[in-house]
């Protein structure tokens, strides 16, 4: 009976062993990564412009920080004419995208504060188009990086592959190489995100800040003049990679909460 039950535990204990060698060896899933809403909204003239954001600043981003989505709100570096308006918005994963953009169309509040912007607009209209890019984090920057509150500009760089494949090479570089540098030499990130539904595919796009231009142009100096970039770029892994690099220089706006 003794050796019986010695056996059993034996067992039990082995069993809890293996089961704890096992657990140790699951590798804990990333954490879930965020989904970006960019837009680009063109304008004929600043009225027009202004009209936009005051209806993002009292009724949209009230509802959407409701809802744990923050916003970003940004001009071009220089003025423009007409000028052209761009906005993030910062959702925690896909599931929650599709329900907050349900839910802003059910908030009273929301569609009380908006009402005067959508009876006038829906008359005379406030912008030419605007035009949506879905995207989903990077896997090596699952969460938007808040920046200083001495940020004074941003780079949004889009980068376009002539095929998926090279675009799914180019991603694979910044995750486990390219983005480690970008921080060493001061390329500070913002968001780096593949495009899943937009004007430009298959493409990337991320944003980098700085204090101003002065900052940038000495640190992507020092990226390119390094011998860690000179390396990485000359992998056959990487090569054919990116056919377009788009680049805009932007500022925050007053209410921007990027």
């Amino acid at each position: 009976m003794k050796r019986r039950n010695f056996l059993k535990g034996s067992a039990v204990l082995a069993g809890a062993t293996v089961s704890g060698q096992l657990a140790a060896n699951v590798v804990a899933p990333p954490s879930e990564k965020e989904i970006y809403e960019w837009r680009v909204y063109h304008f004929k003239n600043s009225g027009q412009h202004n009209k936009v954001g005051r209806f993002y600043q009292e009724a949209l981003m009230p509802v959407l920080n409701e809802n744990g989505v923050k916003v970003g709100a940004f001009g071009e570096y220089g003025k423009t004419d007409p000028p052209t308006g761009y906005y993030l918005m910062v959702y925690p994963s896909m599931a929650e995208y599709s329900r907050v953009k349900k839910a802003v169309w059910k908030n009273e509040t929301f569609l009380k504060q908006a009402k005067e912007y959508f009876d006038e607009t829906a008359e005379y209209g406030t912008y030419s188009r605007f035009e949506t890019y879905l995207m989903e984090a990077f896997d090596a920057i699952p969460q938007l990086r808040q920046p200083d509150q001495a940020r004074g500009l941003f780079e949004l760089r889009t980068y376009e592959s002539n095929n998926e494949e090279a675009g799914q090479r180019k991603i694979k570089m910044f995750n486990q190489e390219e983005l480690a540098l970008f921080e060493q030499v001061g390329l500070h990130a913002t968001f780096f995100g593949e495009i899943l539904a937009g004007p430009q595919m298959p493409a990337l796009m991320y944003m980098l800040w700085f204090e101003n231009m002065k900052e940038r142009d000495a640190n992507w100096k020092k990226f390119v003049g390094s011998p860690e970039w000179k390396v990485m770029s000359q992998k056959a892994e990487y090569v054919h990679t990116v056919s377009v690099v788009n680049k805009k220089f932007l500022i925050p706006l007053e209410y921007s909460q990027i």
